[in-house]
């Protein structure tokens, strides 16, 4: 399927839209997309438009605060200045590069948070099906 659309948040904040370049493609039922995306578009036909609100646990969840550590501000790497709103990548126990943001910084620790940006939030979609592969 090849969809454009225009995602806000319940505050009108756009934080994606795919009306200035190529319809998003995906193939429904594979997982690519969040589940509240997929429920709004089964059952269009070509042409069709809906507006959808995903609620957060349909969306990329709500917070998790074990997904939010303290990390001891001397285990940072010296070429690194820890702000709030850097964004990073810490590397998993198993190896997987997982993006954070950093939330705090005081003298002796930097608060990071690996929650998705938009976790614990309603969406809102302007959907056009334009294609069915």
């Amino acid at each position: 399927m090849r969809v454009h659309y225009t995602g806000t948040t319940d505050d009108g904040v756009t934080f994606d839209s795919s009306r200035e370049r190529e319809p998003l493609e995906f193939t429904m039922g594979q997982g690519q997309l969040i589940p509240g995306f997929e429920k709004a578009v089964e059952g269009m036909t070509v042409g069709d438009s809906t507006t959808v609100r995903i609620p957060a646990e349909e969306a990329y969840g709500e917070v998790r605060d074990e997904m939010v550590v303290d990390v001891e501000r001397g285990k940072f790497p010296e070429d690194i200045t820890p702000e709030v709103g850097l964004q990073l990548q810490i590397q998993q126990p198993n190896g997987q590069p997982m993006p954070v943001v950093v939330k705090a910084v005081n003298d002796t620790h930097v608060t990071l948070d690996a929650n998705h940006p938009l976790a614990g939030q309603a969406l809102n979609f302007d959907i056009e099906l334009v294609e069915i592969k």
